[in-house]
């Protein structure tokens, strides 16, 4: 699935429904490039192409690999209070 398919998927099927991209991703590892500190980022001109919707799914999905996605933690965990009566 491609990057472009996953943002998608994303759009079309609903934020929570995709919340776990991390075991969707692949990585191509037959890609390798070298350049120079002097040359200009080609990422810039493609990421100035992407909407500010498919950008913020981008960063999802690095936070999700950076720090793990955990479904029990995504809600707010509730506090029980037991008061005693007098």
């Amino acid at each position: 699935m491609t990057p472009d398919q996953v943002a998608v998927s994303r759009i079309t099927g609903g934020y929570n429904s995709c919340m776990n991209l991390v075991g969707q991703a692949r990585l191509d590892r037959s890609v390798f490039e070298v350049g120079s500190l002097d040359d200009e980022d080609p990422d810039k001109a493609y990421w100035q192409t992407k909407s500010p919707q498919e950008r913020m799914e981008a960063l999802e999905l690095l936070r999700q690999i950076i720090y793990g996605y955990d479904p029990a933690t995504t809600r707010l965990q509730r506090v029980l209070e037991v008061a005693e009566l007098e």
